[in-house]
């Protein structure tokens, strides 16, 4: 009996499996182009509490691994195998997971400020355009008035 898992083990096991398959789907959802930076703090809200989610999940982990330690020392060769295999698995999709919350936050956190510095430009602009038309749809002077074309010229 020393050689077997005790229940929390396989509790706990269930749990962070289910806790990695529901944080794969998550960002396995496909990115699609986002203009609305409301909708892209959203989704970096989201993710960060993945993040936070996945630090909490981290003490079970840590006990899978401990466990598995354990028993390796008290089990069989096979039956030692058989677990490490196990752990070693999970500990790849854990590695993963991570890396991807952290490439996919950067990522959208880049996105945002890109995002924000083009809708910036972008009312400068429309204000510049702004003042061009009412520029532009000024009366010109006449022809004779040298002083009123030249500060004309001066504003081109």
């Amino acid at each position: 009996f020393d050689s077997l898992p005790p229940a929390h083990y396989k509790e706990t096991m269930s749990s962070i499996l289910v806790w990695i398959q529901q944080s794969e789907t998550k960002l396995s959802m496909p990115q699609v182009a986002v203009a609305e930076y409301e909708i892209m703090e959203q989704r970096l809200r989201e993710l960060k509490a993945l993040q936070s989610s996945l630090q909490e999940q981290q003490k079970g982990l840590n006990y899978l691994s401990t466990t598995v330690e354990d028993m390796s020392r008290k089990a069989p060769a096979e039956v030692s195998q058989k677990y490490q295999s196990e752990m070693e698995v999970i500990l790849g999709r854990w590695k993963k997971l991570s890396a991807q919350l952290v490439e996919h936050c950067q990522k959208l956190e880049e996105l945002m400020t890109k995002l924000q510095r083009f809708q910036n430009d972008t009312k400068t602009l429309k204000k510049w355009m702004a003042e061009v038309d009412v520029f532009l749809k000024e009366e010109w002077p006449a022809l004779g008035d040298s002083e009123a074309l030249e500060k004309q010229l001066e504003q081109c």
